[in-house]
């Protein structure tokens, strides 16, 4: 008998079986009542890896009696569709075809756009699948003949029966009995990182490997931690999960929450992504916290180049005081707000000419020997004058606005005093 993962022999034949989903394919779930009706529409599946996109894809098949076709878009071409659709009104699939493209994404505008002819076919329904936004990879005219459904990471707790049924698979298989140290159902499903094919192959690697004690396939704790190093960790570093983790790191130090700015950069770390997590790192230090704490853009400026020159794992030590310092400190944007809204004027073209008096003297020489008119801040006191900067036409204008926080503030009373004083 040919060789049979356990995660293909597992899957689930009916949606009662499907693990998760609950959200689409529980009692009342959307996508449930779709396929009960038995008038499926083109759809789009979303999410990561291992969390029922194909399987359900396959109960609709049978559901409907039509004939599933499968290509996946990292090998497939436009042939293999074309060979699909000639298959229509044939022995091979009298009842209409089911067509299941895996990880769409990798089809490239025009071979997404001859997806259009097997959409609009009433005998082909697509059912697309990706890792990764379809919003952001799918093309336009495709989503907005199909309904997307977003596929999330299944919890741990769900995944302990798909584990105690795969458990139950391999002891027939191998013809013993499971016996699990205490905690290691436990350790597998939260190592999956809700994805219960990776489940299925930690259990099944670990029932072959098991000791036989008397009858008994003996598996321990601490190989079902040794199998799940590292497993629970989502990660593409071209993909949805990078600039994900680098948003959650960021908005939590913006938020002041240590605890999760030390989870999201742990992350990063864990998938040894150094370059992302220093260069996020020196971001967040001038957006977020800034002029309220300026001396932070030099600090973490330090731990990041401790950071590249220790190299992993010791780089963590560094950053780990930059991500921390940062969540702990005062927060400024206020001086990239201003700049904002500098570059928003100057791309709209509202700019004007330079006030005279600010020109370089080169223009003297070039037949505009007129006095140039600058006042030097440094000879008078305070090193302070007041004199035009801005163009004519933004005369007037305010672009910064000091922060609340101590500093600024400090800078806005030292500044009023002197601005005060000099213009009354």
């Amino acid at each position: 008998m040919a060789y049979r993962p356990l995660a293909d022999e597992i899957r689930p034949a009916s949606l009662d079986d499907v693990v998760g989903q609950k959200h689409i394919l529980g009692a009342d779930g959307l996508l449930r009542r779709i396929i009960e009706s038995g008038s499926i529409p083109n759809l789009v599946f979303y999410g990561p890896s291992g969390t029922g996109k194909t399987t359900v894809a396959n109960i609709i098949a049978a559901r409907t009696n039509r004939t599933l076709r499968r290509i996946n878009a990292t090998t497939g071409s436009l042939s293999d569709v074309k060979d699909v659709i000639g298959e229509v009104g044939t022995m091979m699939a009298p009842n209409g075809i089911l067509l299941y493209l895996d990880e769409i994404q990798y089809f490239n505008k025009k071979q997404q756009q001859s997806l259009l002819e097997v959409i609009e076919r009433g005998d082909v329904t697509l059912i697309a699948s990706t890792t990764e936004n379809p919003y952001f990879y799918v093309y336009n005219a495709v989503l907005s003949r199909s309904t997307v459904f977003e596929f999330k990471p299944v919890e741990a707790g769900e995944v302990l029966p798909a584990i105690d049924r795969g458990v139950s698979i391999m002891a027939k298989r191998l013809g013993g009995v499971a016996e699990f140290e205490d905690g290691v159902r436990e350790a597998i499903a939260s190592s999956c990182g809700g994805d219960v094919r990776k489940a299925m192959n930690a259990v099944e690697l670990l029932m072959n490997a098991a000791a036989r004690q008397r009858g008994k396939l003996v598996v321990s704790l601490e190989d079902a931690r040794l199998v799940a190093q590292r497993s629970a960790m989502r990660y593409d570093r071209a993909g949805d999960d990078h600039y994900d983790i680098l948003s959650a790191l960021q908005k939590s130090i913006r938020g002041s929450d240590p605890d999760a700015a030390c989870h999201y950069l742990a992350r990063l770390l864990e998938a040894g992504d150094l370059i992302s997590a220093c260069r996020r790192l020196m971001v967040i230090a001038c957006e977020d916290v800034g002029l309220a704490y300026p001396q932070v853009i030099p600090i973490v400026k330090a731990c990041v180049d401790a950071a590249n020159m220790l190299g992993l794992p010791e780089a963590r030590i560094p950053l780990g005081d930059a991500a921390v310092l940062m969540a702990t400190a005062p927060k400024s944007n206020s001086a990239h707000i201003a700049l904002d809204e500098a570059m928003a004027d100057v791309r709209t073209g509202k700019t004007g000419d330079y006030p005279r008096h600010l020109q370089n003297k080169h223009a003297d020489s070039a037949g505009m020997e007129r006095e140039q008119g600058y006042l030097y801040p440094h000879d008078f006191p305070n090193h302070y004058v007041k004199q035009q900067y801005l163009p004519d036409r933004l005369k007037g204008v305010h672009y910064y606005v000091y922060g609340e926080n101590k500093t600024e503030q400090a800078a806005k009373r030292y500044w009023d005093e002197i601005k005060g004083k000099e213009e009354g």
